[in-house]
């Protein structure tokens, strides 16, 4: 994108500092940052040398900030379907991995996955998985912003020894990016059941000193529950507050099994959730409260979760999904309206990852990651409000063009970097060898 750019959608949903949609707006992008909101024909008479990118029949929106996944499983999309979590991790997922994972599995399946989230309007993922180096390297490959988990689980892997080795490695990344603005970190120990009580409590030190989220796993399934209740006599959220965990910085993904008390301490502790709905009713894990944290004003993100269990990255289905599930499980119509359900998908997810200053609305001074949506098919027709149009209507095949820190990524439904360009085209090709070699593991 040139110095000063103005883009000229139909619709502008600004999600900050209030929910409104604009007509005869527009925006104007200068070094990577939205510099002004302003009704078009003022901002041409002020800036007449800035290109004009018109957009009529688009709705212009912030980039889609999905708070949960596990990119590089995109290589294991389909290899374990139709299994309950316990089954589907110890049985399927957790062997696979221990043949599979690699460098060069994590990075191609991560780019794989940065694909096809930048081509649904998702601008920034956060991420949780092994040798994180090599997601940090596909998002920057194709332009993304992206926060990664300094993973901490207590047994080995083909990354890391032990529990003080991973967080080692991550904090050490962590370094390498310090001056990177693309790329931010969270701390993430995998599950409270796969993680011990030292382990925990060092996390909790570290968050606080660096000032670093926490994503994690908690209260997934209703076994998670019963069997932390048998060897620690307290719920998984309970303990983690014990170890000093839960708290403003806490990211809980899942929280599907949340009672009173639970949802009560995530909301005086200023904690945010994840909600994967598609992941866990796939896995049969059951359905977040989401009506109830909204109640409670407990900050909500969406989540993908990993190609594995879900199977699509597709953060607009992942939202409709929420939006109907809240509605559905509450027996309110009101619940979740559409408004809401925007402000969840970006400024709310950034919030979380503590990039709300930066990302998740088009706000003057905000870096420029924006989304341009077309309303204008003929399945979409009419659109009498276009952030319902969004929610409740639009797939990610709507999303025309995407922005990240200014830089034009997708015009078109095409990527416009030649090199990026190339890079997933090579990667057709690899992923074959990849689907070759996990059908031998399957079937010896």
């Amino acid at each position: 994108m040139p110095d000063a750019a103005i883009l000229a959608p139909q619709w502008i949903a600004p999600v900050a500092p209030q929910a409104t949609v604009l007509s005869g707006h527009a925006v104007l992008v200068e070094d990577g940052r939205i510099a002004e909101l302003a009704p078009l024909d003022a901002l041409r008479e002020r800036h007449p040398d800035a290109a004009l990118t018109p957009l009529p029949g688009h709705l212009l929106v912030p980039g889609f900030v999905n708070l949960h996944t596990h990119a590089a499983m995109s290589l294991l999309r389909g290899v374990a379907d139709d299994l309950p979590l316990q089954d589907w991790l110890r049985a399927r997922i957790w062997p696979l991995e221990g043949k599979l994972v690699s460098p060069s599995f994590v990075r191609d399946g991560a780019l794989l996955a940065a694909y096809e989230m930048l081509l649904g309007g998702t601008t920034c993922f956060n991420d949780m998985y092994f040798f994180p180096e090599e997601a940090v390297d596909a998002a920057l490959q194709l332009g993304m912003r992206s926060a990664h988990g300094i993973i901490v689980i207590e047994f080995p892997s083909a990354y890391a020894s032990d529990a003080g080795d991973y967080l080692r490695k991550g904090l050490e990344l962590r370094d390498r990016h310090r001056g990177n603005p693309m790329v931010s970190f969270c701390l993430a120990p995998h599950a409270p059941y796969t993680v011990s009580d030292e382990t925990l409590k060092r996390v909790a030190v570290l968050a606080r000193e660096l000032g670093l989220p926490i994503h994690t796993h908690v209260h997934e399934t209703a076994d998670e529950i019963a069997e932390s209740l048998a060897r620690h006599g307290k719920r998984p959220l309970e303990r983690l507050d014990a170890l000093g965990l839960v708290g403003p910085e806490l990211i809980a993904v899942h929280a599907v099994h949340l009672d009173e008390t639970d949802l009560r301490l995530l909301a005086a502790s200023g904690a945010s959730v994840a909600h994967c709905p598609h992941s866990n009713l796939k896995l049969a894990s059951g359905i977040a409260p989401a009506a109830r944290l909204a109640e409670l004003g407990i900050r909500v993100g969406f989540g993908t979760d990993g190609s594995a269990s879900n199977n699509r990255l597709d953060l607009l289905q992942e939202a409709r999904t929420a939006a109907l599930l809240a509605k559905g499980t509450s027996g309110r119509a009101d619940a979740w309206p559409a408004a809401r359900v925007l402000q969840a998908m970006t400024l709310d997810a950034a919030a979380a990852l503590g990039l709300d200053d930066r990302i998740g609305s088009i706000e003057p001074g905000k870096q420029a990651d924006l989304v341009a949506v077309d309303l204008s098919a003929a399945e979409l027709s009419p659109v009498f409000d276009p952030v319902s149009q969004l929610v409740y209507a639009a797939g990610r095949e709507h999303v025309q063009h995407v922005w990240v820190d200014g830089r034009h990524v997708v015009r078109k439904r095409q990527l416009v970097c030649a090199d990026a360009s190339e890079a997933v085209g090579e990667l057709v090709g690899r992923s074959s060898l990849w689907h070759n070699r996990i059908r031998e593991i399957l079937s010896g």
